[in-house]
């Protein structure tokens, strides 16, 4: 039985902020996890459609879905004579990939993590690889160096069942079965997922062609690279990146099988000897603040509205303070969005300049008058954009001359009969 837990909480991490592109210390993350047992691959194939469908609904652009198996990538390292004890830091290596060419990758395999070029060179003829699903897992499966090793030809069977499903889901276009992808963390044991935005992925993401695996091949020996910066003492793999300054917001979610690490914490929590089984799981985040880069700059050049007040109470004479909070209070019960000038005695002008400044349609006028007559005057506002100074949007209002006068008591309803009105609700205006 499969059960399913979402949530959206502060997470903290080790980083080298750059505002601009989503990185951050502390940051917003949308979490989303199927746990418990059920047929192969079927939960995975639910995740991948879950993160297509929210980002598709996020209008965040073009994405690719990156996917690879992590007993894929451990079998590659096995055929190609990887020492056990080396397979996780030459893992966070391959995972760099997106970022830096393989040529600065190979090296440090070589130089930092103490491989021979001939294994790094193996290596690199397989995570080099990514394309359309099924064809790539055609051309790996046909490989009998790497079918011959357990692991691999597991995580082949899996990609197998969950590109068939995927495929039923919809979504099996927005994949990229791409061998480099690795995620450093250790507690992964089956899939891993990395959602990338195209006009701001990383510039290895383009960078390494398909290229198909062939005994005895070699790549090139490059030009000798810079030395690279002596990495910080006590730095960990996960933080030998490229310059930030050089990337896109790249990796907007990312997620993976890890079928072991409920249990882990699990067994550390229970009585001593105990006996606490394993809980299946598979889940992926979405970093909510690289979103906001991506979208928030779309929604400016749209002319996006910041705010959605739809109706500003404004006084016309000796502030009439409590009055303009009895009627914004009225407007809210009603499920009107309302607001007015936080000052007791604020200048008219100062008023409508408030509401222009939001993109208010309605202004609501409170007078002397009206308040003995028991109406208000209603100035409904149409906005249009023009080109300003320098290509910058400037916004323009068309005001009624006097307004209309509306019953104080009709007035929920004649706001919400206005097509005005309606299209705000619908965020068409």
């Amino acid at each position: 039985m499969t059960g399913a837990a979402a949530q959206v909480g502060k997470v903290y991490r080790r980083d080298n902020p750059v505002m601009s592109k989503g990185r951050m210390r502390e940051f917003m993350q949308a979490d989303f996890d199927l746990a418990g047992t059920a047929d192969p691959m079927i939960p995975d194939a639910e995740l991948i459609a879950i993160i297509s469908t929210i980002l598709s609904r996020l209008d965040v652009g073009e994405f690719t879905i990156k996917i690879n198996h992590r007993k894929i990538l451990d079998g590659i390292f096995e055929v190609c004579g990887v020492p056990q004890d080396k397979i996780r830091s030459i893992s966070s290596a391959v995972d760099k990939m997106d970022k830096s060419p393989w040529e600065e990758v190979r090296r440090e395999m070589v130089d930092e993590k103490g491989l021979t070029l001939d294994v790094a060179e193996k290596i690199g003829v397989y995570v080099k690889q990514k394309g359309e699903p099924f064809t790539l897992l055609e051309t790996l499966s046909a490989d009998p160096t790497l079918t011959s090793n357990a692991s691999a030809k597991a995580g082949l069977e899996d990609m197998r069942l969950l590109f068939r499903y995927l495929r039923g889901h919809g979504v099996l276009d927005r994949l990229s079965f791409d061998m480099s992808l690795a995620r450093g963390l250790d507690y992964y044991t089956g899939i891993t997922v990395e959602a990338i935005v195209e006009a701001s992925a990383p510039p290895g993401f383009r960078a390494n062609p398909p290229v198909p695996p062939s005994a005895g091949e070699s790549a090139p020996t490059p030009a000798p690279k810079p030395k690279p910066k002596k990495k910080k003492e006590g730095a960990e793999d996960e933080d030998e990146e490229v310059d930030e300054n050089s990337v896109g917001v790249g990796s907007i979610a990312g997620g993976g099988r890890y079928d072991h690490l409920v249990g882990m914490f699990a067994r550390q929590a229970a009585a001593q000897g105990k006996s606490v089984p394993d809980v299946p799981c598979v889940g992926a985040s979405i970093g909510m603040d690289r979103i906001f880069a991506l979208v928030f700059p779309k929604w400016l050049a749209q002319g996006r509205r910041s705010k959605l007040t739809c109706a500003y109470v404004i006084a016309a004479g000796d502030g009439l303070l409590e009055e303009r909070i009895a009627l914004v209070s009225e407007l809210r019960a009603a499920g009107v969005k309302a607001d007015y000038l936080f000052k007791a005695k604020p200048k008219i002008a100062a008023q409508f300049a408030a509401g222009e400044k939001d993109e208010v349609p309605f202004c609501v006028i409170l007078g002397e008058g009206e308040l003995k007559e028991g109406v208000v005057t209603v100035k409904e506002q149409r906005w249009e954009r023009t080109e300003g100074v320098a290509g910058k949007t400037k916004v323009v209002a068309k005001e009624g001359d006097l307004g209309v006068k509306v019953p104080r008591d009709q007035l929920v309803s004649w706001l919400k009969g206005k097509e005005l009105y309606q299209m705000w609700e619908r965020g068409e205006a």
